[in-house]
Formats: C-alpha cells, structure tokens, sequence
C-alpha cells in the first residue's frame, strides 16, 4: 500500500487564541494543538514564526504516527518524507495547581479528531505569577 503524502497549503495564525493556530493540509486536514483550560494557566504551540515557505516542496505521510517528533522541553519537529524537519515550539505557563496537558490534534476535513498525540513533555514552561491588576503574568522559564 502506497503512502497518502499531503502538503501544508496554510498556516492560519488565531489573534485571539494560540490554540486556534492550524496547519491545513491539500486533504483538508487540519494540525493543531490543545489545551483545556481551567483558570490560570496556557499552554500552545506557536506557529507564528512560521510563513507557508517554510512548508514548501515538503511532503508529509499523516496516515502513521511517525510524522512529527517530540523535543522535550521546546517543541516538536515535523518530518516530511523527504527533506528538511519544521520545527515548532510550544510553551507553557502555570501556577502549578492546574494541568499542563499539552495535546497535539490531528481533524479531517470535517473536524472530525482522527488522532490525538501527549506533547505536554514538549514545551517550553515558565512561572505564572498573580499580577496586582492583570490578574496571571507569565514569568521566567524553568530551567
């Protein structure tokens, strides 16, 4: 059986909400991540440093799981069937009361999830702090 290779053909970037932030591939399919908030605390990966030339002439198999790789600790890296990896960092902020599970999510064309990754290894975390107006600030990163 041959491989089902797509292509990134948009990185839509939310303004409001970094989880929002996709990798749409030619099949429809779309790359996010995802985190339930409870109260204080964000956790994202951040393509905003990303543009649609970053994808060019790369081809990616989405039917395995071998697709992407985990970095402890910054992010992870997908890897397209040839060529260059594209790295994607992911962060997080918490006060340590709440979770820091950081999922990677894979939808068809319908927003239908087909898989669903634990990347919360895979992210860059800070302190969150209680500001005295802004309520939670992020703070210095873990180290």
């Amino acid at each position: 059986m041959g491989k089902n290779l797509v292509k990134v053909v948009r990185v839509e970037i939310s303004s409001e909400n970094p989880n929002d932030d996709e990798l749409i591939f030619d099949n429809g399919y779309r790359l996010s991540s995802q985190h339930l908030q409870d109260r204080c605390e964000s956790h994202f990966w951040s393509l905003a440093d990303l543009t649609i030339r970053d994808f060019e002439g790369l081809e990616f198999d989405l039917d395995g799981d071998d697709f992407f790789e985990r970095i402890d600790g910054y992010g992870i890296a997908l890897l397209p069937v040839v060529g260059h990896p594209v790295r994607i960092p992911a962060y997080g902020g918490n006060t340590g009361y709440y979770s820091d599970e950081l999922l990677l999510v894979l939808k068809d064309g319908k927003g239908e999830v087909v898989k669903e990754y634990d990347i919360s290894s895979c992210q860059e975390l800070y302190d969150l702090f209680w500001g005295p107006w802004l309520g939670c600030i992020m703070g210095t990163p873990y180290r």
